[in-house]
């Protein structure tokens, strides 16, 4: 009797143990299909979420194609991957390692965007500028016929071959007459009857973009008679020949250069009024500018 009352009371025990697992297996496996379930809710969500990034990043690319002929090519390529990459994401059951992956793809393509939309905007800024200074250039040597007409056809001719991204740009363009002291010091002075030469005066701005090495720069000095003043350098470019009044040689690597150069002057030709100046790297034009003599 007494074992038999022990192997009851051990079976009631091990009963008890064994519904107190079943309740907490029952709890953990509730529990466990909840978090599944919300997790799945979440991934769901993200997937949402980057097909709405990419959708938004095709659209601003087809925007930018619309507006821009420059780098057609080089946009649509992008638009393609992130086509590609849209309907990967469309197909794929969303999960923790292809969420993962397409977020860091698509942190790639918004650099990438930001790279090429900041080409594409300095592309354009530069084509505008090119054709304000081409204007200007134009209307300003209308009674050199001689060298007006050369100028049209090589900058037609280099405007469909320079990279206008990598062009150099100028700031703080200046002119001036200088007198030169035997100690060879240089005087500025406006009065035509004393001046030696005009110096010409700027800075190259700095531009990751172009090619650093040794650069050709020109200057054109015009006189009030739209006379060219200085050595009247001939030279031969490939879309036609140029005169300039002094030319120079400097060494650009991509960051900001103060340079001046010296035209040397004719007394005949150094007449009172306004000057222009135009200041070339070869047979592009980089700026313009005015001083007076008096």
């Amino acid at each position: 009797m007494m074992t038999e009352k022990k192997n009851n009371t051990a079976l009631k025990i091990l009963t008890g143990i064994l519904a107190v697992a079943l309740v907490a297996l029952s709890i953990y496996t509730i529990k466990f299909y909840n978090e599944e379930k919300e997790n799945k809710e979440i991934l769901q969500k993200e997937k949402s979420v980057i097909e709405d990034e990419l959708n938004e990043l095709i659209v601003k690319y087809d925007d930018a194609i619309e507006e821009n002929e420059i780098m057609d090519q080089d946009l649509v390529n992008a638009r393609d991957r992130i086509s590609r990459l849209l309907d990967s994401v469309k197909d794929n059951e969303a999960n923790l390692v292809l969420i993962s992956r397409y977020r860091r793809e698509i942190g790639n393509l918004k650099a990438e965007k930001d790279r090429l939309f900041r080409v594409v905007d300095s592309l354009s800024t530069e084509n505008q500028m090119l054709s304000t200074s081409l204007d200007s250039t134009s209307v300003a040597l209308q009674e050199r016929t001689k060298f007006s007409d050369s100028l049209k056809t090589t900058n037609q001719s280099l405007s469909t071959k320079v990279d206008k991204a990598s062009k150099l740009k100028i700031t703080s363009l200046s002119g001036e007459g200088v007198i030169v002291r035997n100690s060879g010091k240089l005087v500025e002075n406006d009065n035509n009857r004393r001046v030696d030469q005009i110096r010409t005066c700027f800075t190259i701005t700095a531009n990751d973009l172009s090619e650093a090495g040794e650069k050709n720069m020109y200057v054109q000095v015009y006189n009030p008679e739209n006379e060219l003043v200085g050595d009247e350098i001939v030279v031969q470019h490939e879309g036609g020949t140029m005169v300039y009044s002094a030319a120079s040689k400097v060494f650009y690597e991509n960051e900001e250069l103060d340079v001046c150069i010296l035209a040397k002057t004719m007394e005949d030709r150094l007449l009172e009024g306004n000057y222009k100046v135009y200041v070339y790297n070869d047979a592009m034009l980089l700026g313009t500018g005015s001083f007076t003599l008096k």
